[in-house]
């Protein structure tokens, strides 16, 4: 820019598409360097050669330079009080903002900075990386001299704001050890908890780039590297979707090895964290004592355990040649429950020296385990400690082939080791619902063992979750139990969301299935806490009141024997002239005359005024049709009784115009679900069949299937309209036998046209 007039130079080419290995080119710490040097010499070209006591200086990626494909850049323009400051930036800025690029500046003189970074402490980690750019090289040298000496005097003051900041960030962004979409750079464990790591080493304060995290921390920058790269354009977060371009292209062989690696990674780097954070509340915490006189205190917390300087280790009496078995257990039991951390020394103590547990486990490793998994707050971090050591390998065997394993149902927010823990806590809110909370501790832990095996993993897991309850020795019947909950785990929920809970034969159907209210009470628990273990697509409130009812119903019948009887119409809408609309909160009921077409214009009416539908049932009366729909609003707004009402009695009356703009929307979707399947129950319902559609969600669904059944000939007495994430399992009871193969394939052909 030393010719104000000239046209500015043109920024380095990004990636633009190309074969594998040219695209590989882009990845690798080389790459990331040339990227930095190709960057650092075009805004050097920007720069006003003529100037003097102004310099460019990069931050954040740029100045460690490892920015990836299509990261921002992060620029200080650092002058000594030159004039006409802001003219010289405006004139650097826009060039950058011409070529596209993102972009975050700020001007500042030498105090100036200092001053900032003296208490913002995301600022005094950024200039922890300043590099010098263009300009006054003297200049940046002050600067990246004078941060780095303030940021050792004034860390440890730093400190608590630091934990805040980063702790809420955790919050926002959660774990990418255990995401199944997390972010590389903001979820605990990523890009940022590295840079964290070198202001902490940094300050003196520990040891926290140690060979593990320096390879972790290359390994996840490859990563995002090949993310932006397969996506084309700047993206932290790694999407199911992406993964298997982004596998490819770091030649990893499958996603779910992809994902494996980058939690191992994001695993070293929060230990790391954990270790630091660790580091700073001992040194805090000495300088508010003082000196220290004499031994530190030591508080026994359990037995063998006792509390020392914030962390639990072993009481000298514990340690001998030939250590308790259940030690480990009794360790983690006491960290859990105090919500202490155990010291990093008495972790390594317990991998090397404990014994293995003999089989079946002493009383004492059981209770442990119980008081573990019962812990509520405290068992997370307890856990991870316990794993990060190799312990929890010692207790259970299978769990190596469940750390860090995806799940592929877009419902779930965790991998499956994650979800069993997260599951087990879970399950500590409906421990004094049940007469057994030790099996539904335990139950709710081992639930999904047989996830990433061949089969339905309920069933291929129950024996699996036996043999594991017989190991730490639950007597026969309590195994008889956990094998049952484990494979009837999802009975509830699937019943109660896709069955007409007002069918006398599917109360008597889960009542035979489940046996005893004991065990009722123990799936209802287990249904629960595993819906709130998976993620927010898994519960609602409508699902709780579902699952609420068919337990009622259940415990009826095995209480006393009675199945409910069949529902009787609303007599209001037996009476009166047509039509008739009632709306009653999440209930939407109308009584027309009976003509085909209705349950599927009310649906497209319902969908106009952005109501889904969870629930319908259908009865004809002396020639009046009433149907009935539960309905949930889809965005959570309120419907608007007045118009909906209005709407509702036009479509009851014929009028077709009303839902013509929602139904040409619905016609136009169809065909975009990826195979679709149909499924007939035909043994599950008292006087009808059950015919199941398993698609994709899509709009207008239900209106066009509803349709093409109407147009097939079938009469729909219910429907249950399931949403698990993207996906949807809706029910369809068939009046009738439905016993010709011919029948059902042609009504099946139907249905999968509609989709």
């Amino acid at each position: 820019m030393t010719n104000p007039l000239s046209e500015p130079p043109a920024p380095p080419a990004r990636p633009a598409g190309g074969s594998l290995d040219e695209l590989r080119d882009h990845i690798g710490a080389a790459a990331r360097d040339e990227r930095a040097a190709a960057l650092g010499i075009w805004l050097a070209k920007l720069f006003p050669a003529h100037l003097s006591g102004v310099s460019l200086i990069a931050v954040g990626g740029l100045g460690r330079r490892d920015c990836a494909p299509y990261s921002d850049l992060d620029l200080v323009l650092l002058h000594n009080g030159t004039a006409g400051i802001d003219r010289i930036a405006s004139a650097l800025w826009y060039p950058i903002w011409d070529a596209r690029l993102g972009l975050d500046h700020s001007v500042r003189t030498l105090p100036e900075a200092l001053s900032v970074a003296h208490d913002d402490v995301k600022v005094s980690l950024g200039l922890l990386d300043a590099r010098h750019v263009a300009g006054d090289r003297t200049l940046s040298a002050e600067l990246v001299a004078a941060a780095g000496d303030q940021w050792r005097r004034t860390a440890v003051r730093l400190m608590p704001q630091l934990k805040e900041l980063t702790t809420s960030r955790w919050t926002a962004h959660g774990e990418l050890a255990f995401l199944l979409e997390g972010d590389l750079k903001e979820a605990a464990g990523g890009l940022r908890d590295v840079t964290l790591l070198r202001g902490i080493g940094r300050a003196g304060i520990a040891d926290t780039m140690r060979p593990a995290v320096r390879a972790a921390n290359l390994r996840l920058l490859d990563t995002r590297d090949a993310l932006h790269l397969a996506v084309g354009r700047r993206v932290d977060r790694l999407v199911a979707q992406e993964r298997k371009a982004v596998a490819d292209l770091l030649e990893i062989e499958d996603p779910d090895t992809l994902l494996r690696r980058v939690a191992g990674d994001a695993r070293t780097v929060a230990h790391a964290v954990d270790d630091a954070w660790r580091a700073i509340d001992r040194l805090r915490s000495g300088r508010r004592r003082g000196a220290p006189v004499g031994a530190p205190a030591r508080r026994p917390v359990a037995r063998d355990v006792v509390e020392q300087d914030g962390e639990l280790v072993l009481a000298r009496t514990a340690i001998g040649p030939v250590p308790d078995p259940t030690l480990s257990l009794r360790v983690a039991a006491a960290a859990a429950i105090t919500q202490l951390p155990i010291a990093r020394a008495t972790s390594e103590w317990l991998a090397a020296f404990c014994p293995p547990l003999t089989t079946p486990w002493p009383d004492r490793a059981r209770a442990a385990l119980v008081s573990l998994l019962g812990s509520g707050p405290g068992l997370l971090p307890a856990w991870e400690t316990c794993d990060r050591y190799g312990l929890i390998d010692a207790w259970l065997p299978e769990w190596a082939r469940m750390r860090s394993l995806p799940q592929h149902h877009p419902i779930h927010r965790y991998t499956l080791d994650r979800h069993l823990v997260q599951a087990a806590y879970e399950a500590t809110k409906y421990t004094r619902e049940v007469d057994r909370p030790d099996l539904l501790l335990v139950g709710a832990f081992l639930h999904d063992v047989g996830k990433g095996l061949p089969g339905d993993h309920s069933i291929v897991g129950a024996p699996i979750a036996a043999d594991i309850a017989t190991r730490i020795g639950l007597p026969p019947a309590d195994v008889a139990t956990v094998e049952k909950m484990v494979r009837l785990h999802l009975l509830l929920p699937d019943v109660a969301t896709r069955r007409d809970l007002s069918d006398p034969k599917t109360i008597s159907t889960v009542a035979a299935a489940v046996g005893d209210p004991a065990t009722l009470d123990l799936l209802h628990a287990l249904a629960r806490a595993d819906s709130h273990a998976t993620g927010p697509a898994a519960w609602s409130d409508w699902k709780g009141r579902l699952m609420a009812e068919l337990v009622r119903k259940v415990h009826t019948a095995l209480d006393t024997g009675a199945l409910p009887e069949p529902p009787r119409p609303d007599p209001e809408l037996l009476d009166g002239g047509l039509p008739v609309v009632h709306l009653d909160g999440d209930r939407v009921a109308v009584a027309a005359a009976d003509r085909r077409g209705l349950l599927a214009g009310v649906a497209a009416c319902l969908a106009m005024h952005r109501l889904d539908v969870v629930a319908a049932n259908t009865t004809t009366v002396g020639g009046r049709a009433i149907v009935e729909f539960y309905t949930q609003p889809r965005y959570g707004s309120p419907y608007d009784p007045v118009a909906l009402a209005a709407d509702l009695r036009r479509v009851a009356s014929g009028d077709v115009s009303v839902t013509q703009r929602v139904r040409a929307r619905a016609m136009s979707a169809r065909g975009g679900t990826a195979s679709p399947r149909v499924v007939w129950q035909r043994d599950v319902a008292t006087d009808a069949v059950v015919l199941e559609l398993r698609a994709a969600d899509s709009p207008g669904l239900l209106y066009r299937v509803t349709t093409a059944l109407d147009e097939a000939g079938a009469e729909i007495r219910a429907a249950r309209i399931s949403t698990l994430g993207s996906d949807i399992v809706d029910a369809f009871y068939l009046v009738g036998a439905w016993s010709e193969s011919a029948e059902r394939d042609r009504v099946q052909a139907a249905v999968l046209a509609a989709v």
